[in-house]
C-alpha cells in the first residue's frame, strides 16, 4: 500500500476510535486546513524568494544573498518584520471591510488550492465541477481588493481596486474561455477525470493546435488576472503608490502580496492540471512511484511560474486603454473562434471513432 495512504488510514481510524463521528469529521478538516495553510505560506515566501532571484538574473546581479546560505532565509526575515510592524490605517477608513478585505483575498486563494490533484492520492476536495469552482473561487479575490479600496478612504486606493475590478472581470472571460476549449476534449470538469484523460498523452498534444491557442491565450489572461506585469496598472507605482493596498502596512499588506504569489501559482497549477497531465511524468514512472508525482507536479508548475515571471521582466507596462483593447478586441475574438475550432477537432475525431 502506498505510504501516505497507509498514514492517512491510521489516523483516520484512531481518530474515529477516540471521539464521535461528527468531532472526528471536523478535526480531520482542521488537519487538512492546516496541512494546506503551511504549504501556503511556504510556498508564498519561495515564490518571493525565486521572484527576487529571477529578477536579479535578469537584471545581471545577485539578489538575496546574505540572510541564511544564498539568501533562503531573506523571505522569512521579511515575514518577521512585517509581522511585528504596527498595523496603521486612516482615520477614516470604514474599519470592519478594510480589516476585513485581507482575509477575502487569502480565504479564497487558499480555497483554490484544495481542488488540485498534487498525486493521484494526495488532493483534498475532488469534486465534479472542479474547473468551475476554481473559476468561481478566483472570482471572489477580487472582492477582497475592491473593499479594501474603497474601504481605505484614499483616492489612489480606489483607483487602483476599481482598475483591478474593470481588469479582473474581463480578462476572466478569456481564461474561462480557453478552458472551455479544453473540456470540450476531456467531456468532465472534474481535474481527476482530466488527468486520467491524460494518460495516453498530454491535452496541449491531444487537442493539437487548438489547445496551443488555447494555453497562450490561458498565459496571457492569467497572467493579467493576478494583476502582474505587464498588466500591472493596478499597483502602477508610478501614478497610485501602491493602488489598492496603499493604506495597509504589517501583516494586513503582507496577505495581500503572499495572495498576489499564491495566485500565480494557482494560475501556473490549473495550466498544469489541464495542458500537461498535472502529477503525470511523461515516461510513465509515476504509476510504479507514486510519491514522484508531487515533484513532476511542482515541477511543471515552477516552469509555468519562472513563464510569468520572465514576462514581468521583459515586457513594459501596458496603459489601461491598451490592457482593455487586448483582451476584448483579441483575446476574446480568437477564443470564441478557438472553441468552435476545437469542437469541430472533438467531433471530427468521434466520427473516425465511430
Amino acid at each position: 500500500m502506498n505510504i501516505s495512504l497507509s498514514i492517512t488510514k491510521t489516523i483516520h481510524e484512531w481518530l474515529f476510535s477516540i471521539m464521535s463521528e461528527t468531532a472526528a469529521s471536523i478535526t480531520e478538516m482542521i488537519l487538512i486546513a492546516t496541512v494546506y495553510l503551511a504549504v501556503f505560506a511556504v510556498f508564498g515566501l519561495y515564490l518571493v524568494l525565486l521572484e527576487r532571484k529571477v529578477a536579479a538574473w535578469f537584471q545581471l546581479r545577485l539578489g538575496p544573498n546574505r540572510v541564511g546560505f544564498k539568501g533562503l532565509f531573506q523571505t522569512m526575515a521579511d515575514a518577521l518584520k512585517l509581522v511585528s510592524k504596527e498595523l496603521t490605517g486612516t482615520v477614516k477608513a470604514d474599519k470592519f471591510l478594510y480589516n476585513l478585505a485581507p482575509y477575502f483575498v487569502i480565504v479564497s486563494a487558499l480555497m483554490a488550492l484544495a481542488v488540485f490533484p498534487f498525486t493521484q492520492e494526495f488532493q483534498a476536495f475532488d469534486i465534479n465541477i472542479g474547473i468551475f469552482f476554481l473559476i468561481a473561487i478566483s472570482s471572489i479575490g477580487v472582492i477582497g481588493i475592491l473593499m479594501g479600496g474603497w474601504a481605505s478612504n484614499n483616492k489612489f486606493a480606489l483607483i487602483g481596486a476599481m482598475r483591478s475590478g474593470v481588469q479582473t472581470i474581463s480578462y476572466e472571460l478569456s481564461v474561462g474561455l480557453s478552458l472551455l476549449t479544453m473540456v470540450l476534449i476531456t467531456g468532465s470538469l472534474q481535474l481527476s477525470e482530466i488527468v486520467e484523460v491524460q494518460k495516453s498523452g498530454w491535452l496541449i498534444i491531444q487537442g493539437h493546435i487548438p489547445a496551443i491557442i488555447a494555453f497562450m491565450v490561458y498565459m496571457i489572461a492569467g497572467t493579467a488576472e493576478t494583476n502582474r506585469a505587464p498588466f500591472d496598472m493596478v499597483e502602477a507605482e508610478s501614478e497610485l503608490g501602491a493602488g489598492f493596498h496603499t493604506e495597509y502596512s504589517g501583516m494586513k499588506f503582507a496577505y495581500f502580496f503572499l495572495a498576489e504569489f499564491i495566485n500565480m501559482f494557482i494560475i501556473a497549477a490549473i495550466a498544469t492540471t489541464i495542458f500537461f497531465g498535472a502529477w503525470l511524468s511523461p515516461f510513465g514512472i509515476t504509476e510504479s512511484i507514486p510519491w514522484l508525482g508531487v515533484f513532476w507536479f511542482l515541477g511543471k508548475t515552477l516552469v509555468i511560474v519562472f513563464l510569468m515571471m520572465w514576462f514581468r521582466w521583459t515586457f513594459p507596462r501596458l496603459r489601461v486603454d491598451q490592457l482593455l483593447t487586448l483582451e476584448w478586441k483579441y483575446l476574446l475574438p480568437i477564443n470564441l473562434v478557438n472553441i468552435v475550432i476545437m469542437a469541430f477537432v472533438v467531433w471530427q475525431n468521434l466520427i473516425i471513432q465511430l
